[in-house]
């Protein structure tokens, strides 16, 4: 079992990534939006252990399933100590019902312009309805940036197969690509 941690800001390509990399190996991708928009839609609003919820059954699920492997899109803040322990007990989840479980971690990172660009693309407009207002995405994309660190600093990621890709100028397929042929997937 492999388990691919696709991280970074917001618009900064994770989902359309993901989507490529999964063509590229076969690995299942679930996108953090895969738990948000059907939440958002159900209780009209975001409710954070109704996500937490729907993600813990799909990680236990997969994770006992024999799959190939799983990549994981989200926003990790760094200076938030939260994100770092789920990020620890997801890898629980994987390591029990699955002890030879390959973790890899991906950060992309990509200029704020470049990001506001992206954030309201065909592609990820199609799959976030909740993006689709696009002045209020901007304005969370913008709040979020200067609230949260969302990139890691020099020798921060402790974890073995960690690649840091700057996809500012990068294409989706570009980036899968390089992260395939980084990691041998």
């Amino acid at each position: 079992m492999k388990l691919i941690f696709l991280f970074g800001s917001a618009a900064v390509g994770k989902m359309s990534v993901g989507q490529e990399l999964m063509k590229q190996t076969g690995l299942r991708l679930f996108h953090n939006h895969m738990t948000i928009e059907p939440v958002l839609e159900i209780f009209g609003g975001f409710d954070t252990k109704v996500i937490q919820n729907l993600r813990e059954v799909i990680f236990e699920e997969f994770a006992a399933s024999d799959r190939e492997g799983m990549i994981f899109t989200f926003i990790w803040a760094f200076d938030v100590q939260e994100d770092w322990d789920y990020i620890a007990h997801i890898r629980q989840i994987f390591e029990r019902a699955n002890p030879t479980t390959e973790f890899y971690y991906v950060e992309l990172v990509a200029d704020q312009q470049t990001r506001l660009e992206r954030n309201a693309t065909e592609n990820r407009l199609k799959h976030k309805a909740s993006k689709r207002d696009i002045e209020a995405s901007n304005a969370r994309l913008l709040r979020d940036d200067e609230k949260y660190r969302l990139e890691s600093l020099p020798g921060e990621i402790p974890y073995e197969n960690y690649l840091k890709i700057d996809n500012t100028k990068l294409s989706p397929e570009e980036t899968a690509n390089r992260i395939k042929t980084h990691f041998k997937l």
